[in-house]
């Protein structure tokens, strides 16, 4: 187990270090100059595989398209923690009847449906 953090944290570790060296981190034309090496580089790659796909593939988005929907996406996210956290004891609520209307359902004496299958009682 303790072997297993280690080599899951020595993994996280390295990969800040080499992003980090990389300029990941940096300032936002050292992170578009990334941005747009890695996209030159793969661009010969992705052409040969969009050729053997029976579809088409959108272009990749632009560094600012990029910025917009990570902004959109991590406001969404920020968003729905809040009202789920909000929510909380509307959920907590509802989940206490239910398993407490189950605990009565599961207490109460079974009933006779009067269906005549299995019954002793019955005529052949």
């Amino acid at each position: 187990m303790v072997f297993g953090i280690l080599i899951r944290g020595g993994l996280v570790v390295g990969a800040v270090y080499y992003t980090r060296s990389a300029g990941v981190w940096g300032n936002t034309e050292q992170t578009e100059k990334i941005y747009n090496g890695v996209k030159t580089q793969l661009s010969p790659y992705f052409v040969k595989v969009t050729n053997q796909l029976p579809f088409d593939i959108p272009p990749l988005p632009k560094a600012g398209e990029i910025r917009f929907l990570a902004k959109h996406y991590y406001n969404v996210g920020v968003k729905g923690t809040f009202r789920f956290v909000h929510m909380l004891p509307c959920y907590a609520g509802r989940g206490i009847k239910k398993v407490k209307d189950t605990f009565e359902e599961f207490s109460k004496s079974p009933t006779s449906t009067g269906s005549g299958i299995g019954d002793s009682t019955t005529k052949q």
